[in-house]
């Protein structure tokens, strides 16, 4: 048995080695492999000539489906507000579909524009900036598009509620598709980006440029800059800013779970600078306290 144990030790020794050997023989390859610069400007030419071209053949497609998409969007509107759209210039029905689909063609082309992103920078990266690499975009386009639906799905509906609801007797509101197509695309962006906190804490504690602990001291301020960003992204309304705010404000704690997961064990030195921070702060705040 203890012969055993003796050469399970060394296997799992030998493994741990070959893995740390085959990392470092990556990194020098990676080291080694140095590109004159005009290569790779035609590598990023050529990525983004790619990228260019799956939008503007993707687009044919969505646009064929225009009226449908244009439904759907409005859709929260419309079951909310009584009365129809309307287009105060001659060329919004036109162009207002046209600006619509070109959006929801780059949403939706946008993992192949990130893989094209991927492909360029994959060669210059080491091993374990390729490991983190990849969950990081898949996780932070996944997060955009869960960010979307919950505008669409939750906000919208209780948003335009409110606003029914708001309305004076005997004017029936006839909203213009071109503006009612900026302020959309407003709040996708808005929620979209509000969704990415995780991965920006994330980010930020395995890069080393701030800690777990460090964030979550700064909750307060945080749980206030949630509600001003609220405030200035999304409609003059209080039930929008709640809808962005809480969430933002959610997903920054998330952030502080996973960042504790990511992030490097702290040194004694790293703890005593923390604790010393902590003193630091904690005696400002009571000197600002007093009268």
């Amino acid at each position: 048995m203890t012969a055993l144990a003796d050469r399970t030790d060394v296997a799992s020794g030998g493994a741990a080695d070959g893995s740390d050997d085959g990392e470092r023989a990556h990194d020098e390859r990676v080291d080694a492999d140095e590109q004159p610069f005009l290569s790779h400007l035609l590598e990023l030419r050529t990525r983004i000539l790619r990228s260019l071209l799956v939008v503007f053949v993707s687009f044919f497609p969505v646009y064929y489906f225009s009226d449908e998409i244009f439904d759907l969007v409005t859709g929260p509107m419309r079951d909310a507000l009584p009365g129809d759209m309307i287009a105060t210039q001659v060329a919004s029905p036109f162009l207002t579909p046209l600006k619509l689909c070109l959006y929801v063609t780059v949403f939706i082309t946008i993992p192949y524009v990130l893989q094209q992103v991927w492909g360029f920078v994959r060669p210059g990266l080491y091993l374990r900036e390729k490991r983190f690499a990849i969950p990081l975009l898949v996780s932070s386009t996944a997060l955009f598009y869960v960010g979307m639906a919950f505008a669409y799905y939750a906000v919208f509906p209780l948003v335009f509620e409110f606003f029914a609801s708001q309305g004076l007797t005997g004017v029936t509101p006839t909203t213009d598709i071109n503006q009612y197509l900026d302020f959309v695309l407003k709040l996708f962006f808005a929620f979209g980006v509000a969704f990415e906190i995780p991965v920006a804490t994330v980010l930020l504690a395995k890069t080393g440029l701030t800690s777990s602990r460090a964030m979550a001291r700064k909750r307060p301020y945080v749980i206030v800059g949630c509600f001003v960003v609220g405030m200035l992204l999304t409609p003059p309304d209080v039930i929008s800013q709640i809808l962005l705010a809480v969430p933002a404000w959610v997903l920054f704690e998330f952030g502080i779970i996973l960042a504790r997961m990511v992030e490097k064990p702290n040194t004694e030195a790293d703890e005593e600078k923390e604790e010393k921070e902590e003193e630091e702060e904690k005696e400002g705040n009571e000197e600002e306290a007093r009268p």
